[in-house]
């Protein structure tokens, strides 16, 4: 099975460490490396253009499948959590999966009038009870590849009247995701969105909006921006743009380009790619008599007690991470059945 990003990227590696960052595409490098230019040499008048913030927002809204007035853009996932965080009443319990990843939980953690409720991921959708405010869970757990039982999630909490927070940072552009069937959902998009670091995407549904209170508003917030440069913001904008960061515009100029891609060869075919070449190296790992984690149509895989390995594979090339005590790779549009036999002949070796 050949790679389906074709000369848009060029790993020197046997790369498959997606999870923890994912290759930027020639364009996205080049888009990039031309702002830097002229940021360095004064052609440009200012640091970058909101068209291509724009242009990645909506890019974005379609490969979530929710209108672009949903959208807000940011530097980091852990922002838009803790700015629904603050949006919740005292006393709200949250209810979120044991060993959830650290941006997803903290906001909750250190507001200190919350009660953060943790649960086996198995369990989640059986644990939420009245006096649940908020679900928060991953799509893909970033230690494992484990994926929620994500419907069962949604109507238990339609069921108490809980809001939904999900992250679909290890999801979004492999995994079709439809966002509007959650309250609230966050994406980092340096991993499998191919962005540089420093994007990221918060969508909140029109009603959720209502509730949510843009405590970081900036003149990027303004329904005019350039009206919104000075004294407090007149008017904020009526979409989700309202819960805008202020934009690193090196990022996002890479990020218009990188989604851009990732539109073009389209998570219809991204999605069997990455499952099938997953599928192939967990019934390697099982011949070579590895065990790993039970998770199924992930494009995450994880092997406990493998950890002590991962300097081996560097070494021939293949680059793994380990999280969690797990030796954990993850496989994206760039990735072929050559990268998994490789890693599996230097495991068996």
């Amino acid at each position: 099975m050949d790679t389906l990003g074709g000369a848009e990227f060029v790993p020197e590696t046997t790369y498959l460490n997606t999870s923890t960052c994912g290759l930027l595409p020639r364009r996205a490098v080049e888009a990039v490396r031309t702002l830097a230019a002229e940021n360095g040499t004064g052609q440009r008048d200012g640091a970058g253009s909101f068209d291509s913030v724009d242009a990645a927002r909506a890019s974005y809204a379609r490969l979530v499948h929710t209108p672009v007035e949903r959208v807000a853009v940011g530097n980091a996932v852990a922002v838009h959590v803790g700015l629904i965080a603050a949006s919740l009443p005292p006393g709200g319990e949250v209810l979120m999966a044991e060993g959830e990843f650290s941006s997803v939980v903290t906001p909750f953690a250190v507001r200190g009038d919350l009660k953060p409720r943790y649960v086996p991921l198995e369990s989640l959708a059986d644990e939420v009870r009245p006096g649940t405010a908020l679900v928060a869970v991953s799509a893909v757990q970033s230690g494992d590849g484990r994926m929620a039982d994500l419907p069962a999630v949604r109507a238990a909490a339609a069921a108490h009247g809980a809001r939904t927070l999900l992250d679909v940072t290890q999801a979004a552009g492999w995994l079709p995701v439809d966002a509007g069937a959650y309250d609230y959902t966050v994406a980092g998009g340096y991993k499998f969105l191919v962005s540089p670091r420093g994007t990221s995407f918060l969508t909140v549904t029109e009603e959720a909006q209502e509730r949510l209170v843009p405590i970081h508003a900036g003149w990027v917030s303004g329904e005019d921006i350039w009206a919104s440069t000075y004294g407090p913001v007149a008017q904020l904008a009526h979409s989700a743009r309202r819960f805008d960061e202020p934009t690193g515009f090196l990022a996002y100029h890479g990020a218009e380009q990188s989604l851009a891609v990732l539109e073009e060869i389209g998570v219809e075919r991204i999605h069997p790619h990455v499952t099938a070449l997953a599928g192939r190296f967990r019934a390697g790992l099982l011949s070579l008599g590895y065990q790993p984690v039970a998770a199924d149509g992930s494009a995450v895989v994880a092997v406990p007690g493998l950890g002590d390995l991962q300097p081996r594979l560097v070494d021939a090339g293949v680059k793994v991470a380990v999280r969690a005590g797990n030796l954990r790779a993850a496989f994206h549009l760039y990735n072929s059945t050559a990268d998994v036999d490789r890693a599996l002949d230097v495991l068996a070796g």
